[in-house]
This record gives structure tokens, sequence and C-alpha cells, in this order.
């Protein structure tokens, strides 16, 4: 049975200021269904709440109102077990490939820190790094770099192979390609469909780049001042 991510009137406001507060509304009444194997664009300028909206959906961030339900649960009432399963299952990949992978660690230690949180063997490791490697399109000569000294496309490889590590069923894309040129922006895209046919994986994929939303989505939708519609 598959699987969906749903979030239903979403709402979310943001306080500011100690004394006189005032309050800045974000998303109103924000309805979504994701289902495995499908992939939805989400669209809008900066500053619209695209950002806010994905954390939200992969539980990062509390919604001021509404639900989020995973497999039919609302998220904010998963006993402790339940949500980090969730948290494993719903990953959010950003838009910046090399701070999302602590500079000061090399490749090998990314992978390994990922490996040790699901408790695989050591004996493992380096037979489980090659192939995700190999999955991702990547040389094993990478292991040993660190990512200041590789390409952003390779980081964000990188970034994307320890997040299915994790064997997610859903993906918040936060502008995964922009900061990329678009010779890489094209391998990036095709990995993202190989792995959504070969894995059934569903994306929230969230850009300002029309032709990279066209390209990836089923469905599309823009978010302006708040709110959110299927593109026209």
């Amino acid at each position: 049975m598959l699987a969906s991510l749903k979030a239903v009137g979403i709402g979310k406001v943001y306080e500011s200021g100690l004394i006189f507060k005032s309050q800045k509304t974000i998303l109103q009444n924000i309805s979504l269904e994701l289902e495995e194997g499908q992939t939805l664009g989400l669209m809008g300028v900066s500053g619209s709440g695209k950002t806010t909206l994905g954390k939200i959906l992969a539980g990062l961030e509390r919604p001021t109102a509404g639900r989020v339900l995973f497999g039919g649960k609302d998220i904010q009432r998963l006993h402790k077990k339940e949500f980090t399963l969730f948290r494993r299952q719903v990953q959010m990949v950003f838009q910046d490939p090399e701070g999302s992978l602590n500079p000061r660690k090399s490749i090998e230690e990314a992978i390994h820190d990922v490996l040790g949180l699901l408790k695989i063997p050591k004996g493992e490791w380096r037979e489980r790094s090659l192939d995700l490697l190999e999955t991702m399109g990547l040389s094993d000569e990478l292991l040993c770099r660190y990512p200041g000294q590789i390409s952003g496309g390779q980081n964000q490889r990188v970034a994307l192979g320890r997040v299915l590590l994790l064997n997610p069923r859903f993906m918040i894309l936060d502008e995964p390609t922009s900061a990329l040129d678009l010779s890489v922006q094209a391998q990036m895209l095709s990995l993202l469909k190989d792995l959504q046919r070969d894995r059934g994986l569903g994306y929230l994929l969230i850009s300002h780049q029309s032709d990279v939303v066209k390209y990836m989505a089923h469905e599309i939708f823009i978010l302006e001042e708040g709110r959110m519609k299927p593109m026209s």
C-alpha cells in the first residue's frame, strides 16, 4: 500500500518584538497530498514561504495551524519512536550542498556517520560507502576528500546519497540544483528521476526555476502571499 504525506489547513505565523509584538503571516490554509512515486512542484518568489512549508512537512518546524499527516497519522501526535521513524522516512535536502556537510570531515567520515546512526556493523562500512558512491555516479577517490575539495555537484550527490541511506519514502528537495551550472543540473535531475523510478520516492520539489519544475513535476503549485494555487 502506498503511503502519503498530507498537509491539511497548514498555517504559519511568526511573532517578533518583546513588548510591542507584531505578527507576520507566512502560510494560510495550505493543503496538499504527496504520494510515493509522485513529484509535486512548488514555486514562488523568495520569501513566499516555500522552505517554511517544506520544513513543516518534514517535521522540522511546527505549524501555527493545521496538521501534517503521514500514513493518515498526525505527526505531532506520534510517540517518540514513531516520530523518529517518520523523520527517517521524510527527509529534506537543502539548497547549499557544501553547507549540508561538515567541512572538517572527509566524505568517507560523513557517510560513516549515517551508517553508525543506522547501527550498520563497522565491517560493512567500506563496502556500503563504495556502493553508495557508485549509485550516485561518483568515484571512490572522493572518499578521502573534504567538501571544500570537490565540486558543488559532487557535494550535492554526496548529501543526497547520505539521505538515501536512511531509505526515505519522501524527500523535500529545496532548490536542489539552483547552485549548480546547467550541465550539472541536468545530471542531478536525471539522477533524481532514476531514483524515483527505482525506489518509488515521492518528491516535493521547491524551486524558482520553472524549467526544472516543469521537467520534474506531475503537478505544479504556486505559493503567493501565503496561499497556494495550482499553476495555470
